[in-house]
């Protein structure tokens, strides 16, 4: 599980797929908007559940991504009899099923980005956040002996 050594990436990343799997939440004109979404109003019956059904499959692409990269995967939390009697698929299935949750959690709580933060948030702290952590991780792993040989 690499979420502890790796915290600040995880939130990093929590957040960039929380914006990448609602861009067209995004606020950007209020006068030309109907109920939050422009596509609401253009779109109707099958379009629209189109648009609904690509958001809910990138939020669960999303969430595989997140258990791989840093809840370990299909491998159980602990190395421990009761966690390893049970399979693989299942330990994926889960942590996927609770990071959805808390991707849903998230975005019925709190309000939405407009264009300028978003943009603001990855270029001003993302990036830098990123790229200091990018070192910090190589200077560990190049003093502590553990680089992959």
């Amino acid at each position: 599980m690499f979420f502890l050594p790796l915290f600040p990436m995880f939130i990093v990343f929590f957040i960039s797929a929380l914006a990448e799997t609602k861009p067209l939440a995004l606020r950007s004109a209020r006068g030309r908007e109907r109920a939050g979404r422009r596509f609401f109003v253009e779109y109707s019956s099958m379009s629209f559940a189109l648009f609904y059904m690509g958001e809910y499959i990138n939020m669960i692409l999303m969430s595989a991504l997140t258990s791989i990269l840093f809840l370990g995967g299909w491998l159980p939390p602990f190395n421990v009899v009761p966690f390893t009697w049970v399979p693989g698929p299942l330990w994926f299935a889960l942590k996927i099923c609770f990071v959805l949750f808390c991707f849903l959690w998230v975005r019925a709580t709190f309000p939405r980005f407009r264009y300028d933060q978003l943009m603001r948030l990855g270029w001003k702290v993302f990036l830098p956040l990123s790229l200091f952590w990018l070192v910090v991780t190589a200077a560990f792993l190049v003093f502590t002996g553990k680089l992959p040989s």
